[in-house]
């Protein structure tokens, strides 16, 4: 029985050890060998005196290091806390500061960067230094700026010493996921390890994943769609073949090379996808997609190009891991549904009052189960704002049964199957309208010269007479018009939704670190758009 996420990577070395684990690049590593370098991790860990539940952040890019070092945290008692490797050093800092992280994974270079800024870091102790091996007098120079201990990540492999790792139970953290923080502060998401392994079973119940599956994980291991491509992986025997691309053409030349079955990216991503070209004999058998709704354009496109792969549209929050997923059996009757509760969870949607709603009445998100995560690090009061006591009447408990309370509005149909309708903290009010973005978007999307080619998102911004005024920014891919297409919308849309403004951009929309449009960012680019002395 597996109680602890690392024991799933002994369990499938103890079940078929010469199995294919882990690929990155020429580097492989079997399940025997994965095993044996996260057992020597946590005792190199142990070694330098880390704590039980302690926390161990890794700052790296994907690669064979950063996988045994989250495990191997894990492994040793501690607490892992994966870093985006975009994040400069500044943001880095937070993330290390904000919760007592004790040792740090990381690079040569990257620690170089980060050498200013981590005297800053008062609970951290150690440095392993993963990669080119600079000599002596560099890493004495480096240990003198940062302030701390640095020890090679080889002599951690190499190390003899055998320590006892704390001894963890399931309820027991596990893991600190830091959102992207487009509004503040980012917030560490504070994960058991009940949690995790809750997701994996119930993600490869869904798909299907076998040990003859090759998983590719293109995102990142600190986004929770992006570590799920390695607990799913590993909970099934299957192998996670790792990648950090730089177009989208290097991505279905790796699936063709590796013999990819299975691929998550979140809809930015797909846009890009949809346009390559995808080998006849593709040897895809699911494309999974989360992180927001992916353009029916593109949804028809993939499927056009990719007619063996089977789809399967999912939502997600970080704070409960997964919650929907809509089985490709349901594509052509309701492309535009979240789905129903992915196995082991139960979503309801509620009034504000903390009753059910009726038939297709929008309601609040809200998530029970055993993904529901533990909290956000060090923040009492954003915690008990998102994670609530479900009604007695709804949990049946004589006791308080926390949930998360997503804060997306949905619908559920007589079927059970859910539709997303926004975000609170995204819904555009126009003299007094409240407007989904989606809602606007999908109409867009319809429009003639859109296709699976553009990338666009409505915002709400200010606007002097209307409270908000919606622009839409459209990634220019060629042949579109904005006064053409905002005449369009006039047509098909009541005059509160139409756009206010539509904007033509050569240059793409602004992501966030995990691939997600970043709509605060658009929002304050546009911020003074309507403004008087603009008129």
């Amino acid at each position: 029985m597996t109680d602890l996420v690392h024991e799933l990577i002994l369990q499938a070395a103890e079940r078929t050890p010469a199995a294919e684990a882990l690929c990155y690049q020429a580097q492989r590593l079997s399940y025997a060998e994965l095993q044996g370098q996260v057992g020597a991790l946590a005792a190199a860990l142990l070694s330098e005196g880390i704590g039980r539940c302690e926390r161990v952040a890794v700052y790296l890019e994907k690669r064979l290091e950063t996988v045994v070092a989250l495990f191997g945290a894990s492994a040793a008692g501690a607490v892992f806390v994966p870093v985006n490797p975009l994040l400069k050093a500044d943001q880095v800092a937070y993330i290390l500061d904000d919760c007592s992280v004790s040792v740090l994974v990381t690079s040569a270079d990257r620690l170089a960067a980060l050498a200013a800024v981590l005297p800053a870091c008062g609970a951290l102790r150690t440095v392993i230094v993963v990669g080119s091996k600079p000599d002596s007098a560099a890493l004495l120079a480096l240990q003198a700026t940062a302030g701390c201990k640095i020890v090679r990540w080889e002599d951690c492999l190499q190390a003899n010493a055998t320590p006892q790792p704390h001894r963890c139970i399931d309820s027991d953290m596990a893991a600190i996921l830091y959102t992207s923080g487009s509004t503040g502060k980012p917030k560490g998401v504070v994960l058991s390890h009940r949690n995790l392994l809750a997701g994996a079973k119930s993600v490869a119940g869904y798909l299907a994943n076998t040990p003859q599956d090759r998983i590719l994980a293109v995102l990142p291991l600190s986004f929770d769609y992006g570590l799920s491509q390695l607990t799913t992986a590993f909970h099934s025997g299957a192998t996670a073949v790792l990648m950090n691309y730089l177009l989208p053409r290097d991505i279905v030349q790796l699936v063709s090379a590796e013999r990819i079955t299975g691929l998550a990216a979140v809809p930015p991503l797909w846009m890009q996808l949809a346009q390559q070209n995808w080998p006849a004999d593709c040897s895809l058998r699911y494309l999974t997609n989360s992180g927001g709704a992916m353009p029916l354009p593109t949804l028809q496109a993939l499927r056009a190009a990719l007619p063996a792969a089977q789809v399967v549209l999912m939502y997600g929050l970080t704070e409960a891991f997964r919650s929907t997923y809509l089985p490709p059996s349901q594509l052509d009757t309701r492309p535009d549904s979240m789905g129903r509760a992915i196995p082991n969870a139960e979503i309801l949607v509620l009034r504000p009052d903390g009753t059910p709603c009726a038939v297709n009445e929008p309601g609040e998100l809200v998530h029970r189960g055993a993904l529901v995560a533990l909290g956000y690090w060090n923040d009492v009061q954003k915690t008990a704002q998102r994670f609530k006591p479900l009604p007695p009447a709804l949990s049946g408990l004589p006791f308080p049964e926390i949930a998360v309370w997503s804060g997306d509005t949905v619908r559920m149909d007589e079927e059970g199957y859910l539709y997303f309708i926004g975000r609170a903290d995204d819904m555009i009010k126009v003299s007094g309208y409240r407007i989904s973005p989606t809602e606007v978007e999908e109409v867009i999307y319809a429009l003639p010269g859109m296709s699976a080619l553009s990338e666009l998102a409505a915002i709400g911004v200010p606007h002097p007479q209307l409270g908000q005024a919606i622009v839409v920014v459209i990634k220019q891919d060629g042949g579109l018009d904005a006064d053409a297409l905002r005449r369009e919308c006039q047509r098909r849309l009541p005059a509160y939704m139409v756009p206010a403004h539509i904007q033509l951009d050569a240059s793409g929309l602004p992501r966030n670190p995990n691939g997600k449009i970043d709509r605060k960012a658009l929002q304050m680019r546009f911020a003074e758009l309507f403004e008087p002395h603009r008129k």
